[in-house]
């Protein structure tokens, strides 16, 4: 077996993020959060990956790639992973919670409160709470309640007349209110869970039941989140995915995560009103669960509780311009967020807003923040007369209302709005300034590797080129008519393009590598990547790795290619970095015989990203961006924090320093500070 498994490999990945909670060396509010991450992390995986294979065992499919087994040995075997990293996050949570309270911040619930304490929990309960608790009933006589696989509930058990007599009920933990409540004594600080509160008070909110004991565990629910779109011609895309996303909210189970303490008859009775088989779809856990609630965990005012402020830094090519249009016509700028500073390119649109010289602007949108900069600058330009065309993705997952609104949005206010196409998403990162000076045409153009959307450049590692450059520009005109004017094809020498010509450009530079490898040439292949999936290319870095090609790679999240197997990938070294900022851009470089060659692509190594989506890499011309972007690899290469080796195993071993360790993130910040003082 040449290939590791895609799901196996992004469980391997999200155990790295597990890691960052256990991690005494991150700051303790971090690491709880840390808890949030892989927990949400883990939830769409369940919606997405494990629903597809849940759909293959019921086709009977028989093989899965990169495992030795049917699909549904290798469900077992995901259940096998969770229930064993369950066991971890649960360790974590403990250990966190204890350190706080050695710090004097204390976890509350309903059998550790004081009497005084929970007089102010009441008081909050019964003025803010209560309102919004809706107990239901859970008898023969009325239908089980539809359940939100975005809420948590707490099953209610009810024993009266001698334990006799047992009534279930049913609690949605309302989500418009913090889950998190602060009290204070003095120097000591204390938190309790909604949940806690809620438990606190069920005589109250069941008190015209008589009963000897009433207890609660909380359970959540996890769905299908596939779209389906029919292929009804009548009907117009945006309708379609309108339409999916209100199916999505009945879509089938496919997990769901208990209080391993519930009783038995209790577990029972869900499982049974719900569908569900014990074992298959059950995941035992601790007393608390949605923990994605944790990455908004207090930090109380501690400054040692969070990573020490890291605020984006200037660019010296564009802070202080007075024309950052002007700025980007003299020459190429790279951008990397976090580091640097995403509102240079929200002040490039409101500037080109305002230009009289600007006719048009167009941009391709894939995941923007709720109340975005970026869109708000858009309508400002459509205010001052500009031809604003926006090209946005309605398939984006878990996104698609947020773009919805904005697509709505845009279009009352006279935009011109393009949706994706239905079978072939739009994830490319473009923006093109059209502008016109003495009559001559100026193409100010933005090319990224992750999305337009100002929070997450916060915590995103992403790379955007801007410049002017002549040959890239046209092409990236080219990427615009295709979109606009139904999937024209355009002829691309310089921009990798999917589905068009990215595969076979980048079968072709690996064909360079190796060719040059077999004549005692310099060759050598870089690269930093999300995922690596793709059965050809991984067959083709194997073919080079064996030519004598070094390749030295960069991945984040799935790998399915083996490094070190004898005669194979011996040539091939593959790490992880899971640290502070999420790793997210994407970029290679080609030795060519000594005379590199560099990209940066919104694109993935996956089967998805090269044939069935619009994505766009560019060349890196200009030969100081080329350094930096040497700087950056060589950066991340050293880095022995926060690095784990990729291996079959899947074990997450982290990469030995060589001398001192070397922070990479940390490291990349203080070199964009000392770039940002020149």
């Amino acid at each position: 077996m040449n290939l590791i498994n895609r799901e196996l490999s992004w469980l391997a990945f999200n155990e790295r993020v597990l890691q960052e909670a256990l991690d005494p060396r991150v700051p303790l509010v971090e690491r709880m959060r840390f808890l949030g991450i892989y927990s949400n992390n883990l939830d769409e995986f369940f919606r997405v990956r494990v629903a597809n294979l849940r759909r293959m065992i019921a086709v009977h499919k028989r093989t899965v790639e990169g495992f030795e087994g049917t699909p549904a040995e290798l469900y077992i075997e995901i259940r096998k992973k969770v229930m064993k990293q369950q066991v971890k996050f649960e360790l974590a949570y403990q250990k966190i919670v204890d350190e706080l309270a050695v710090k004097g911040i204390f976890h509350l619930d309903e059998t550790s409160i004081t009497p005084s304490q929970q007089l102010i929990v009441n008081d909050y309960f019964n003025s803010t709470l209560k309102h919004a608790i809706i107990p239901v009933l859970l008898d023969k006589k009325t239908s089980f309640p539809r359940l939100r696989d975005s809420s948590i509930y707490l099953a209610v058990r009810i024993l009266s007349e001698n334990k006799q007599r047992i009534k279930f009920a049913l609690i949605k933990i309302p989500s418009e209110f913090p889950r998190f409540f602060r009290l204070k004594e003095g120097d000591k600080e204390f938190v309790i869970l909604l949940d806690d509160i809620i438990r606190l008070n069920l005589k109250h909110i069941f008190s015209i039941f008589t009963f000897d004991t009433i207890e609660a565990f909380t359970f959540k629910f996890t769905r299908d989140a596939e779209l389906d779109l029919d292929d009804d011609i009548s009907v117009s895309f945006f309708e379609k995915i309108e339409k999916s996303l209100k199916q999505r909210k009945k879509g089938k189970p496919v997990r769901f995560v208990y209080d391993e303490r519930m009783p038995k008859d209790l577990l029972d009775y869900l499982l049974s009103a719900l569908n569900l088989k014990f074992g298959i779809n059950t995941i035992p856990g601790g007393k608390y669960h949605n923990f994605k609630d944790f990455i908004s965990f207090p930090s109380f005012e501690h400054p040692e509780f969070n990573y020490s402020p890291q605020p984006p830094l200037s660019h010296p090519d564009l802070e202080g311009k007075k024309s950052l249009i002007k700025s980007i016509l003299e020459k190429d700028v790279l951008l990397h967020f976090p580091y640097q500073k995403f509102d240079y390119v929200v002040d490039l649109l409101r500037e080109a807003a305002i230009d009289p010289k600007v006719r048009a602007i167009k941009i391709n949108v894939y995941r923007v923040a709720k109340n975005s900069q970026i869109m708000n600058a858009l309508l400002a330009a459509v205010y001052n007369g500009k031809e604003v065309t926006v090209v946005l993705e309605l398939q984006a997952r878990f996104d698609e209302e947020n773009n919805l609104y904005w697509a709505d949005r845009l279009k009352e206010n006279g935009a011109k709005v393009i949706y994706g196409i239905q079978d072939l998403k739009v994830h490319s990162k473009l923006l093109q300034i059209t502008r016109f000076s003495n009559r001559q045409e100026q193409l100010i153009t933005y090319i990224g590797t992750g999305n337009f959307n100002e929070k997450s450049s916060l915590i995103y590692g992403d790379l955007a080129l801007l410049t002017a450059e002549s040959r890239v520009a046209k092409e990236v005109k080219k990427v615009f008519r295709l979109l606009e004017n139904n999937l024209e094809r355009g002829i691309f020498k310089e921009l990798m393009v999917s589905p068009f010509n990215a595969r076979r450009k980048i079968s072709a530079l690996i064909d360079r590598e190796i060719k040059h490898a077999k004549a005692g040439k310099k060759a050598f292949i870089r690269l930093k990547l999300n995922n690596l999936t793709d059965k050809r290319l991984i067959d083709k870095l194997y073919l080079a790795s064996s030519s004598g090609v070094k390749i030295e790679m960069i991945i984040r999240g799935i790998c399915c290619l083996i490094p070190g197997l004898k005669g194979k990938s011996e040539n091939i070294t593959i790490i992880s970095i899971v640290d502070r900022y999420l790793e997210h851009a994407r970029f290679m470089i080609f030795a060519n015989d000594g005379q590199p060659e560099y990209f940066i692509s919104s694109a993935d190594w996956m089967e998805r990203n090269l044939d069935k989506r619009i994505e766009v890499g560019a060349p890196i011309l200009d030969q100081a961006l080329q350094t930096e972007i040497d700087t950056i690899f060589e950066y991340q290469w050293k880095g022995s924090v926060k690095s784990r080796l990729i291996r079959k195993d899947l074990k997450n071993v982290y990469r030995k320093a060589e001398g001192k360790p070397f922070h990479a993130q940390v490291m990349l910040y203080a070199y964009y500070k000392e770039k940002a003082l020149i």
